[in-house]
């Protein structure tokens, strides 16, 4: 586990960064990574492997590889054992690559003004963008915003870029789950309101639905709750090929 104390100051230095891309993009940042419980999980559960090429599906402007670079995933660091002093684990995996994927053109360029040019984040439509060779595939809250039809595609060819091995960290709303799911969805269409979307008509599945569409696929797939802390109705799918 990464206690408090260290995990703040994680975010502290993932955040800080974005400080240069405006007051927003520094704010948001830093909101995000310390309310949102899937961030923090993913390091405590050690769900990417180490030496992964990881591909963040919908990466918004970057804050996972942010949240690596910042406990030294990528290249490790002398002040291990000053992290270890505060209770992050010191066999923390460190990745080879981050790939980041972005529709939205101003996610695309805080990302880079904050993190540079080199940051591994790139303009591109997840429905059509070539995936290439990944590791670990991470897509949190994104695949609702697109029909079944294209969600199922998206699936099939994260199976294809996973085919040497590897797992996909997906995180969805479970639509079976009552009043917590329709907080989520009025939250998600304030959202995209707020953005200039406009109306956003999402498409929905429960977990049990995502659980059997990527059974279909020949993945094992396990289960955890992504809401703590928040009125919502998330799940993280762990599928591993």
């Amino acid at each position: 586990m990464i206690d408090d104390h260290a995990y703040a100051r994680l975010v502290e230095a993932a955040s800080e960064p974005y400080r240069v891309a405006g007051r927003f993009a520094w704010r948001f940042a830093r909101g995000k990574l310390l309310g949102d419980p899937v961030f923090r999980y993913l390091l405590e559960a050690r769900l990417i492997p180490e030496g992964a090429r990881v591909l963040d599906l919908g990466c918004g402007q970057g804050l996972l590889g942010a949240l690596l670079a910042a406990t030294d995933v990528r290249t490790g660091s002398a002040d291990h054992e000053g992290w270890n002093r505060q209770g992050v684990p010191s066999d923390r995996p460190r990745i080879a690559a981050y790939r980041g994927i972005e529709m939205m053109a101003s996610d695309v360029a805080r990302a880079q003004r904050a993190l540079g040019p080199g940051c591994g984040v790139e303009a591109g439509d997840i429905r059509s963008v070539e995936l290439g060779v990944a590791d670990a595939i991470v897509i949190l809250d994104v695949l609702h915003y697109m029909d079944r039809a294209a969600q199922d595609d998206v699936l099939r060819r994260v199976r294809r870029s996973l085919d040497g091995g590897g797992v996909l960290l997906l995180r969805v709303g479970d639509a079976s789950a009552g009043l917590p799911f329709r907080v989520s969805n009025w939250v998600d269409r304030s959202v995209a309101l707020a953005r200039g979307h406009g109306a956003t008509l999402f498409h929905c599945r429960s977990v049990a639905q995502w659980r059997a569409a990527l059974e279909a696929l020949d993945f094992s797939v396990q289960t955890e709750p992504m809401s703590r802390g928040t009125p919502f109705a998330n799940v993280l799918l762990c599928a591993r090929r």
